[in-house]
């Protein structure tokens, strides 16, 4: 029967968001329950096309994104995918009415880390931070208003203040390894081997 897939899926999802992140699964945990499953679609979604282009170091990291992009968008299509999270994620999307602009940004940010220069200047951070964090904060918003779209208008804002927050938070938690792990430096003019508790303050102050 469809709906025990379909059941498999969004567990697999809830899984993968409990392996991977103890405090979103606690963010959700206080969620109400009847956006669970769509939020812990999203999130297994945007968990499995970052563990590509920073885990998969030893397998054509372009090709598996390019094959996980496409079937992302013949999942929506077809309204069901064989890949459990991609059939979890299809179905928030379609429930919510996430567009599809939302993941194409994400997708495009997703793939800077394949092509991009290391260094981020100020306008690559912002086109990064924008599809990475920003419009998976508008997906969640499309879930949480359930088709206000005058809602949705009022707190796009802070919506994609929050995703911006939240990402930045991990970069700063992550400098060290981004940068001797995957050779990347996300902040704007910011070096690892300049930074001190100045520069720190001043990120956390724009956090």
């Amino acid at each position: 029967m469809k709906v025990i897939f379909d059941n498999i899926s969004h567990e697999i999802s809830r899984l993968t968001t409990r392996r991977y992140s103890t405090s979103f699964s606690l963010g959700i945990h206080f969620l109400n329950k009847k956006h669970h499953k769509a939020i812990y679609g999203i999130y297994g979604f945007v968990r499995f096309a970052d563990e590509i282009v920073d885990s998969f170091h030893d397998y054509n990291k372009q090709k598996l994104f390019d094959e996980f992009s496409s079937d992302t968008f013949n999942a929506i299509a077809n309204k069901i995918s064989l890949n459990p999270i991609l059939n979890s994620f299809q179905w928030a999307v379609n429930k919510y009415n996430i567009p599809h602009d939302l993941i194409h940004s994400f997708l495009h940010s997703m793939e800077m880390d394949l092509n991009e220069d290391a260094l981020y200047d100020e306008d690559k951070f912002k086109k990064y931070i924008l599809g990475s964090a920003e419009v998976v904060g508008l997906m969640c918003l499309k879930v949480f208003v359930e088709g206000d779209e005058e809602d949705y208008k009022e707190l796009k804002p802070c919506a994609m203040s929050l995703g911006s927050a939240f990402q930045k938070i991990n970069f700063l938690r992550d400098i060290k390894n981004d940068f001797h792990s995957l050779g990347r430096s996300y902040f704007p003019d910011v070096y690892l081997y300049q930074f001190n508790d100045l520069i720190k303050k001043d990120l956390e102050l724009d956090i």
